[in-house]
């Protein structure tokens, strides 16, 4: 796994075979930066990345210096990678990790976000459901992106709030957007 740009561009770190979680590959994640990029300006943005794994997406985000991720992930497994690495990389203080499963945190939380990515593993059969709580909570503020990752038998497009669907290789990326208030000229 790589950091593909910004502070920490091209540093590595090894996944162990027996993790419990898929990384998004680096050719997904090239993609999805790409969409994002032309999306939203990603600078000083309160992100929360779900079923976080391997911190691969939180560790992207704060290599772009797109602000401050909170990392939540059921797995103690996991959350202690990423806080290694976080450690290792320099940026523990851009990254909060919280064990936690995701729908209980999602209906739970108080905070409000700027955007939130969650990847659950693809046989999950609760993507719905994300997208349903996000907004129903309003856990996004004003002209905040949702984005969850899925596997090409999740269909997400008639969700209420999304927006568009890309595709990298086996990886499918479902955008949301809350609207924006209208401003009066």
């Amino acid at each position: 796994m790589r950091i593909i740009s910004g502070t920490l561009k091209a540093r590595r770190f090894s996944v162990p075979k027996s993790f419990p979680s898929r990384p998004t590959t680096d050719f997904a994640k090239e993609g999805l930066f790409n969409v994002l990029e032309h999306q939203m300006a990603l600078y000083d943005l309160e992100i929360l990345d779900l079923c976080a794994g391997t911190g691969n997406i939180s560790f992207e985000f704060i290599s772009r210096e797109a602000g401050n991720v909170t990392a939540v992930d059921q797995n103690s497994n996991c959350l202690r990678f990423i806080t290694k690495n976080a450690a290792e990389l320099g940026i523990k203080e851009h990254l909060e990790t919280i064990k936690s499963d995701i729908l209980l945190y999602l209906n739970k939380t108080e905070r409000k976000f700027d955007l939130i990515f969650a990847d659950p593993p693809y046989e999950y059969k609760f993507h719905h459901e994300i997208a349903e709580i996000v907004f129903e909570r309003q856990l996004l503020n004003e002209g905040g992106l949702l984005i969850i990752e899925h596997g090409r038998h999740t269909k997400l497009e008639e969700k209420t709030h999304f927006e568009l669907v890309r595709q990298y290789g086996n990886v499918y990326f479902s955008f949301f957007r809350t609207e924006e208030a209208e401003t009066n000229d």
